[in-house]
């Protein structure tokens, strides 16, 4: 048994879904779970919608193009199988009655976003002819919405009691999962890679494929970056430690419940099938320069009050408020009197952070600015990624550069 990840760059047309279909067809007889994503951007439409609703502002338009999408895709993919098109009408008036109510954001989030790949789901399953399965009957999370923990026990028993001797094909959603009361639950964005372990994992699968619009993981964003290399082979350890870093490729979670049972992890094109991509596994390796940079980071500082130091008390105040906050840290740095985070510039979390600790510190944040680490840095990649940037933080170690950056005018 294999399991196979889509993304919505995947399906993000009829044309994309007929060429993941073209990809599957060459495992014709084997057991496979596939994993999908919602279709196109469709997730960041949903996240859309919610937030409209949460300022009591018109949501309609919005609602409007994420149907239209929807129904053009049957359309095309199904011409007149009414029946087909009769799942995902009905799939969208849940969605709209999901939209209409009164929750707490973290919840309408969830109930709202889980019907982007729902949907794919649901289509592609049709398209393939495949099994489908809702994500949430075993994803069991608990109630942590919008970054769900996953309650491993009885998540494995559900998809080992199910899915164990499966033959053909099924396909279910990623970044899905539900309490155990039925609630929709998310694991994170991007956290569709994660559902795939997560299944793999349970099944002791052979073999784990994530299909991208890249030809296998590449030691920067090509967007970024230019003249970039691939890596053919990585180790479980550099693979981990680069989602650390912020190379978004892989979701952050995905290589752990891996590693711990030595599946392996392709990274392979979808537009080239054939090509070998890269595989993640237990390997020597010869290490390239990677660059990795996260924008729209925020620095946030903390600075004593009352002529004291940084000390540990002050150190747990303020890492206990982040935990409350669910603020991830992504560098720190600390002198006598400050103390200073790199985090996600999620305003609405950082402000709430401030609000709760300016009785205790005197407090500063800064926006827009780029985090850059270089593995296996050189001398001359430094120097050329400092060049026309304002330095605030930075580090070094032995394998590591980190610099916090804002670009000069």
């Amino acid at each position: 048994m294999k399991v196979f990840k889509f993304g919505g760059a995947s399906l993000k047309n009829s044309e994309a879904v007929e060429n993941m279909a073209s990809i599957i067809e060459e495992y014709a007889g084997e057991s496979l779970i596939i994993v999908v994503s919602a279709m196109a951007k469709n997730t960041n439409l949903l996240e859309y919608i919610v937030r409209k609703k949460l300022q009591s502002a018109d949501y309609q338009t919005l609602f409007d193009e994420f149907e239209n999408f929807h129904s053009q895709m049957t359309n095309d993919l199904f011409k007149a199988n009414a029946g087909v098109k009769d799942k995902i009408r009905t799939m969208l008036i849940e969605l709209k009655s999901k939209i209409e109510q009164d929750l707490e954001p973290s919840k309408l989030y969830d109930n709202v976003v889980v019907y982007g790949e729902l949907l794919s789901s649901m289509i592609v399953a049709e398209f393939v002819n495949a099994s489908w399965v809702d994500a949430r009957d075993y994803i069991k999370t608990d109630e942590h919405h919008q970054n769900a923990n996953i309650n491993w026990d009885k998540t494995q028993k559900l998809i080992v009691s199910d899915l164990k001797q499966t033959n053909g094909i099924v396909v279910t959603q990623g970044f899905i999962g539900s309490t155990d009361n039925g609630e929709s639950t998310t694991l994170g964005r991007e956290g569709s890679d994660f559902t795939a372990a997560i299944f793999a994992t349970c099944l002791e699968v052979d073999s784990v494929t994530v299909w991208k619009d890249v030809p296998g993981i590449l030691n920067g964003d090509p967007k970024k970056i230019s003249n970039t290399e691939k890596f053919d082979e990585l180790p479980y350890k550099e693979a981990a430690e680069m989602t650390y870093y912020g190379a978004s490729v892989i979701h952050p979670k995905t290589i752990k419940p891996l590693a711990n049972q030595n599946i392996p992890l392709y990274v392979k094109s979808f537009s080239d099938p054939a090509a070998s991509g890269t595989i993640i596994h237990d390997c020597s390796f010869k290490p390239l320069p990677t660059i990795i940079i996260k924008d729209n980071q925020c620095l946030i500082s903390f600075k004593v009050i009352d002529y004291s130091f940084i000390n540990e008390h002050n150190l747990s105040v303020i890492f206990r408020e982040l935990a409350t906050a669910d603020i991830q840290i992504s560098m720190m740095q600390n002198s006598a009197v400050s103390f200073s985070i790199v985090v996600d510039n999620n305003l609405t979390k950082v402000e709430a952070l401030v609000g709760r600790l300016k009785s205790d510190f005197q407090i500063r944040y800064n926006t827009g600015l780029h985090l850059l680490t270089i593995k296996n840095y050189t001398n001359k990649l430094i120097q050329k990624y400092q060049k026309g940037n304002r330095i605030l933080l930075e580090q070094t170690s032995r394998n590591n550069y980190r610099s916090l950056m804002a670009k000069l005018d």
